[in-house]
């Protein structure tokens, strides 16, 4: 049947995550860094999700699409409460992760989408593993504590393997900018162009701004 349903650009999308929390339905998953409406049928065409997107790459078409099942909705809901509220196995898929004992050139970093965090982000927001870690290569580390140019590590691993994409997640305390601009510096250094995304944290544990 011809409906109203979300369309999702995702030359657009840089990955904020904040229109999959506003899906009530749960259409809406971020999938390698990237908005992705995962069935058709659990999208009521509202759009809820709109006001949500900073980078205006959500809008409702009229398509061919299965109807609104509100009864799947239903369960693929309470099955994602089920499964926040059981304990997680780690998403971190390698070690080390301090940026410091990172090696240069590893297998993992092979078409990888990285993940650089600041060590208390972890900690400050609640969907860390599951929001920023999955299906990322983790870095992390804290300029404060670790007083090390970490761009030179930085630009050594993105200048030496096929780094597809960068997460960046900081707090939005002031020794935190150190390392976005550390990665900023590693990526101008290198000359690659490569896709990055800044996300800050707040000290409450709210994502309060987003950008590249």
């Amino acid at each position: 049947m011809i409906r109203s349903i979300v369309e999702i650009d995702k030359e657009k999308c840089n990955g904020c995550g904040l229109c999959a929390k506003a899906c009530h339905e749960g259409a809406i998953e971020m999938i390698f860094g990237k908005a992705t409406l995962i069935k058709d049928d659990y999208c009521d065409g509202l759009g809820d999700c709109l006001p949500h997107c900073p980078k205006d790459a959500i809008r409702i078409v009229k398509r061919e699409a299965i109807d609104y099942d509100h009864q799947a909705v239903e369960k693929h809901t309470l099955s994602l409460n089920r499964e926040l509220s059981m304990h997680k196995e780690s998403n971190l898929i390698q070690w080390p992760c301090q940026i410091k004992l990172m090696p240069i050139t590893a297998s993992y970093y092979d078409k990888a989408h990285l993940l650089i965090a600041a060590d208390c982000t972890s900690f400050a927001y609640a969907n860390f593993h599951k929001e920023f870690m999955d299906k990322r290569v983790t870095l992390i580390g804290c300029p404060k504590l670790d007083q090390i140019d970490y761009s030179l590590k930085l630009g050594g691993i993105i200048a030496n393997n096929d780094i597809r994409s960068i997460t960046l997640v900081r707090m939005e305390v002031p020794c935190c900018k150190g390392l976005e601009l550390a990665l900023k510096k590693a990526i101008s250094g290198c000359k690659k162009d490569i896709h990055y995304s800044i996300r800050v944290i707040s000290t409450n544990g709210k994502i309060v701004e987003t950008y590249c």
